[in-house]
């Protein structure tokens, strides 16, 4: 009884232990996730500063960036219509960064003197900052 016992023991030990190795992907290989979310372009990046704008097809997306700031011309998917602290995929760079999601929904009017305000003491300049236009293309 007790040979029986100690065999099964080792058997049942032995098989959760090897089926406990397997490798597996707990992360989805490829974009489908990020490519299905809101599509956007920087439109304006400053080094001095850690806002940057996102051009989207409802208007333009004020962010707030925690370290790492896409370029002007990089393409980002994400919640780009909902504030607050939101993962994004830059589609240029194939990285994703995190970001504070301060505005959305604004005109270029409305984003211009946004990031003149927030921008006013990092810049080393007095220079005004100009958002590009035109960057978003149609998908």
């Amino acid at each position: 009884m007790k040979k029986i016992f100690t065999i099964s023991s080792m058997l049942i030990l032995s098989v959760v232990l090897l089926a406990s190795c397997t490798k597996r992907s707990y992360q989805e290989e490829g974009n489908d996730y990020w490519l299905s979310k809101e599509y956007g372009v920087v439109v304006y990046s400053d080094n001095y500063c850690p806002y940057f704008v996102i051009e989207t097809q409802d208007g333009y997306t004020v962010v707030r960036s925690n370290g790492y700031r896409p370029y002007e011309g990089d393409e980002v998917y994400g919640d780009l219509s909902r504030l607050g602290f939101r993962d994004l995929y830059n589609y240029t760079d194939n990285s994703i960064m995190r970001g504070e999601i301060t505005d959305y929904w604004l005109t270029y009017g409305e984003a211009q003197y946004l990031i003149d305000n927030l921008c006013y003491g990092y810049s080393r300049t007095a220079e005004k900052k100009t958002i590009k236009q035109g960057l978003l293309k149609k998908k």
